[in-house]
């Protein structure tokens, strides 16, 4: 089964799994089973932050604290972010976003989750993996989503990592009734369902518009000193589990003219009131300045709607598409060309839509984030007068 460790001799064992493959629980009992017997002694847990770590590797229905039986389970202090089983073995968190934390300690057992959302990918995986040095037969298992990231790629070249793929449906015993309809009805027909679905990593289509080599290449750890900062918004149509998600996305420039695309917020299957309150936490979050949204569907209605949820000392842009989205996103995708656009770390779902939008292989997914970011960086790309600086 793929939720079981290979065989053989290996250091690395990469869990790559669709949405529902059953990654967290496969590393959960592993470690678990390793603690419990005495087999793994000192433990990292590592998410991209500690809040992850707490809430799907501990905490989570299928982590640590809730995939044993009562006699074997593990002491879990949570203020000192510890977890100590019966027989004495000890796992510690870290959160990826503080690679430095990792510098120093010491285990056998290394449980890294989701790899393709960690801030510091390069450095905390890099730390870890030099942490790896106690006991016989030291070893990592990271349990991630797939993604075309280089940090991804250059995990499963690894001269010691074994590679397990899994699609969601070989643990569809385990979930709930809907949840695969649901993912079909939402991906099927994409190549994104090959990666969300299959589990697969998706090569960049060359027929796209945007690259992630172009996007890799720009990405920064750190923005700098921001005189505006935009919130571009794409709604959906209709609300509900099968709607299309509400594309928001944080962006801001430099005094420079550099335009820095800090967050991606897009939420799917909320009410209109719970998707302009997400926009106005991101707006209050990056201290923006105004919100550009498209209209083409109830414009009046989504001006009102913002303006309730608290955007009245805002400037609230409504833009009409009137071009296709391949046509607006073109003098976008220019400026990634020559990077003039930086991601602020890993922005995962919306670079894999970017990744696919315009190919031959992209399907008739919406691209919402994507959409949301062209209405971002266009509306940055006007050269106004400086609001304020703000350092990020």
């Amino acid at each position: 089964m793929q939720q079981t460790p290979p065989e053989g001799d290996w250091r690395v064992w990469a869990f790559l799994g669709g949405r529902g493959a059953g990654k967290t629980r496969a590393g959960a009992e592993w470690v678990n089973h390793l603690a419990a017997r005495g087999i793994a002694r000192r433990i990292g847990l590592i998410g991209a932050t500690l809040h992850e770590v707490r809430s799907v590797m501990v905490e989570g229905a299928s982590g640590l604290t809730n995939t044993m039986i009562a006699r074997e389970r593990p002491r879990y202090e949570k203020s000192a972010r510890r977890l100590t089983w019966p027989s004495g073995a000890v796992a510690e968190m870290y959160s990826a976003a503080r690679p430095a934390s990792l510098r120093g300690p010491q285990f056998d057992l290394v449980w890294a989750d989701e790899l393709v959302k960690w801030r510091e990918a390069e450095a905390a995986f890099t730390m870890a993996q030099m942490g790896l040095r106690l006991g016989p037969a030291p070893r990592m298992l990271v349990t991630s989503t797939p993604s075309g990231r280089k940090e991804i790629k250059r995990l499963i070249a690894g001269p010691e990592t074994v590679v397990t793929r899994a699609g969601t449906a070989v643990n569809a015993r385990n979930l709930s009734a809907g949840f695969l309809s649901s993912l079909e009805q939402l991906y099927g027909g994409t190549a994104l369902a090959r990666q969300e679905i299959g589990g697969e990593i998706l090569e960049d289509d060359e027929t796209a518009l945007f690259r992630r080599a172009w996007i890799d290449a720009a990405r920064v750890r750190r923005a700098p000193r921001l005189v505006r900062v935009v919130i571009g918004v794409d709604p959906p149509v209709s609300t509900g589990p099968r709607a299309a998600a509400c594309g928001i996305v944080a962006a801001g420039r430099c005094a420079e003219g550099g335009i820095y695309v800090l967050a991606d917020g897009s939420v799917r299957g909320l009410s209109p009131g719970g998707w302009t309150g997400r926009v106005m936490r991101l707006a209050e979050m990056y201290e923006a300045d105004e919100i550009v949204v498209e209209t083409n569907q109830g414009g009046a209605l989504v001006r009102e709607l913002l303006e309730k949820a608290g955007a009245g000392r805002l400037r609230v842009t409504a833009v009409h598409a009137s071009e296709g989205k391949r046509q607006r996103a073109e003098p976008v995708a220019l400026r990634y060309e020559r990077g003039e656009v930086h991601h602020l770390g890993p922005l995962s779902e919306l670079e894999d839509e970017m990744g696919l939008f315009g190919g031959g292989g992209g399907g008739g997914a919406s691209p919402d984030r994507m959409d949301a970011l062209v209405w971002a960086v266009t509306a940055l790309g006007r050269r106004e007068a400086v609001v304020r600086v703000r350092e990020m």
